[in-house]
């Protein structure tokens, strides 16, 4: 299923729906009948963010089935970010299977360095060129400034401490620095294990405060696309 697919799930199950039925038992009860016991295991996970263990992070995340083949992006969106790729070194912080990675290579035949990141790095695929680190998005194993571009996709919104998340990517980015987050709101029961919501490109910019005055954010479908420049 591709992103654009979901996306229209989305508007009608988000948008279209009224709260008092998105939040109810009836809506759970349908949901389960979808992704089984999962849904309240994903609403327990949310409910206890702030004290959930390393080992019960990892295990959930291990254990949620990949709804999109290949990247959890849009065309559209991958097409932004092809076009805001500044530099001959990139870093992908939460790569997952290596798919965003293909399309930047794709799209850039002179980059020098390619880097994909994610705390769980053993399904990425093998790609000529491409080095992958394991490492969390709160604390990055890499210098100052170390790559010409980072790029950030449908992260942020699983990331508990996502305004130190947020000043790790600036602080690795020399250049440029591209965010991609869904847009939604929050509900009781999700199909995903997602803390933070941004319904609107304000929330989001709320999120990334201060923002220097070369940025851009925008709506791209059910997505929200920033990109900041990091040389300001």
């Amino acid at each position: 299923m591709n992103r654009e697919t979901t996306n229209r799930i989305r508007f009608v199950i988000e948008d279209l729906l009224p709260p008092i039925l998105r939040d109810s038992r009836v809506f759970l009860w349908l949901a389960k009948r979808v992704w089984g016991e999962h849904v309240s295991d994903l609403a327990s996970f949310r409910a206890r963010a702030p004290f959930l263990t390393a080992d019960e992070y990892e295990t959930l995340y291990r254990n949620h089935p990949r709804v999109h083949a290949g990247t959890d992006n849009s065309a559209a969106c991958i097409r932004y970010i092809k076009e805001a790729v500044a530099g001959t070194s990139i870093c992908d912080v939460g790569c997952g299977t290596g798919a965003l990675l293909r399309h930047i290579q794709a799209a850039n035949p002179d980059l020098t360095r390619l880097v994909g990141v994610d705390f769980v790095v053993e399904d990425a695929a093998a790609i000529p060129g491409v080095e992958y680190v394991a490492a969390k998005i709160e604390s990055l194993p890499f210098k100052d400034g170390e790559f010409d571009t980072v790029v950030c996709t449908h992260v942020i919104e699983h990331v508990l401490e996502y305004q130190a998340a947020i000043a790790e990517l600036r602080r690795i980015a020399k250049t440029r620095l591209i965010i991609v987050v869904p847009r939604e709101r929050e509900y009781r029961y999700t199909f995903n294990p997602h803390f933070n919501f941004f319904p609107y490109t304000h929330s989001f910019l709320r999120a990334v405060h201060p923002v220097p005055e070369v940025h851009v954010c925008k709506e791209i479908g059910r997505d929200i696309f920033y990109c900041e420049d990091r040389t300001n």
